[in-house]
């Protein structure tokens, strides 16, 4: 009886294991179709970072048309060639496909847990909703800014909008300054959201409401020179809600120390053995005219002095300084918006009668804060402040805060381009050698190659409402 027994177990387990439901077998373990709201939102969130911090000539060249940086062998784009390495295509498509959709995506899926979550967990679920929001409304910001008109309404949905329309570039930013206002009222201080999934302020909805009203505070800067009384309203209600107010509460994304979670920058100009970029002359010679105690934050000697790089011209990498090992370490942060900015901002807005107090206070403390977050002795500081070419004057303030901002902008090409377009200084010339005798300083990227084939009636659209699609037009809040 016993043997009988042995032999039909196995038997009996046999046939139970061929009645079993084999279908999980078509299932791919290593593809889910289901994800987490903050796995997208940490990707789209490092994506963004990347963005604005790279200096790859294939996704960021703001810094070479700040005229903070030049190039060694390859000039072109120091030239104003944005199309030979289909530039546009790729920052518009890192911001749509790699920022924006995954923010959307990770929204929905918040959304839907709102249905039946505990009090305790709907105002969990409510800080990340706002936080993407921000994070959105900043992101389409930066393609108004680069571009003008783009897909917004009728974005990031392909199958009910597989050809998009570009929407009036105006009309987008006060939806977006709309956004920020809400999302930021919205936020519960006593509420988590993402945690350490938030790679910037780690979960804390304090710091991003403060990022948020300081973002609408820039943008409201932006539209004044096309409807001041709207600009004055909103940079006023920003400033009430509060903005980032020392450099403690800047908006910075720290890397790792390994690839591929380094700093752009440190792949772009260590591990990569290249040595494609030096500072520019037109950089360099302005600091050394003021005697800027940045200097040897900023770059290296040459012979006992400080030497530029020619801009837009070939240049022999061994014949002039060099950025400093600052920059280029792994873990060197990724930078949105600095307290030294917001001081900036609060100097023009007094100037432009958008806000109350005193214009040479906040431009004096911008300096002050960009200094001290290099390092500058306090005694240094100081001295450059009554430098008689640094020393504040309203009559020329657009010039003061223009120059100065382009210092403190010193690695933030897309912020210190933006103020150029914005104030018209410093007074930046044009290479020697441009491509197609381009005339000026760029003032927006034309629309990406990929465009006429995927889009091509609403880019036509677009590009007839804004006359041409050249990089000499400007996008519509740059008025002068």
């Amino acid at each position: 009886m016993k043997n009988r027994l042995l032999i039909l177990i196995p038997l009996l387990s046999l046939f139970a294991s061929c009645t079993d439901d084999i279908t999980g077998l078509n299932t791919d373990t290593k593809r889910p179709t289901y994800t987490e709201a903050n796995y997208l939102f940490t990707n789209a969130e490092h994506a963004m970072v990347d963005q604005v911090t790279s200096t790859s000539v294939n996704f960021n060249v703001f810094r070479l048309l700040a005229q903070q940086w030049t190039e060694v062998q390859y000039p072109q784009e120091s030239q104003y060639d944005l199309t030979g390495r289909t530039i546009p295509d790729a920052h518009w498509t890192t911001y749509y496909r790699d920022v924006l959709r995954d923010y959307k995506e990770a929204k929905s899926i918040l959304v839907d847990q709102q249905a039946g979550a505990t009090p305790k967990d709907l105002a969990v679920i409510n800080n990340k909703i706002a936080i993407i929001d921000i994070l959105t409304a900043y992101s389409y910001g930066i393609l108004v800014d680069t571009f003008g008109d783009v897909p917004y309404t009728e974005a990031l949905d392909i199958v009910a909008f597989p050809q998009p329309k570009y929407d009036d570039a105006q009309t987008i930013y006060k939806d977006l300054i709309a956004k920020l206002t809400a999302a930021s009222n919205a936020l519960d201080t006593d509420a988590g959201s993402f945690g350490d999934a938030d790679l910037i302020y780690h979960g804390d909805a304090a710091s991003w409401a403060r990022f948020a009203n300081s973002l609408r505070l820039r943008m409201a800067i932006n539209m004044d020179d096309v409807d001041h009384a709207y600009a004055t309203t909103e940079a006023a209600a920003a400033v009430a809600d509060g903005l980032i107010s020392s450099s403690a509460q800047g908006t910075y994304m720290t890397y790792a120390a390994t690839q591929p979670n380094a700093n752009p920058l440190y792949v772009d100009l260590v591990a990569s053995g290249r040595f494609d970029f030096l500072p520019a002359d037109t950089f360099v010679n302005r600091l050394n005219a003021l005697s800027d105690p940045r200097r040897p934050k900023f770059f290296t000697e040459f012979n006992g002095t400080y030497k530029g790089g020619v801009y837009g011209a070939l240049n022999v990498y061994d014949n002039y300084s060099h950025l400093t090992p600052t920059i280029q370490d792994p873990t060197y942060p990724g930078v949105l918006f600095t307290y030294s900015e917001v001081e900036f901002l609060l100097a023009e807005a007094v100037e432009r009668g958008l806000v109350s107090g005193d214009a040479s206070t906040h431009y004096y403390a911008a300096i002050t804060a960009s200094m001290q977050d290099w390092g500058v002795a306090a005694a240094d500081i100081s001295a450059y402040l009554g430098t008689p070419d640094v020393t504040y004057s309203s009559a020329t303030w657009k010039q003061k805060i223009g120059e100065q901002s382009w210092i403190a902008f010193f690695n933030r090409g897309f912020e210190a381009w933006t103020n150029y377009r914005r104030l018209d200084y410093p007074a930046l010339q044009v290479p020697e050698i441009t491509y197609g005798d381009i005339t000026s300083v760029p003032k927006r990227y034309s629309y990406p190659n990929r465009e006429q084939t995927l889009n091509a009636a609403s880019l036509e659209a677009a590009v007839t409402k804004l006359g041409d699609n050249e990089i000499t037009t400007k996008v519509f809040w740059d008025k002068f």
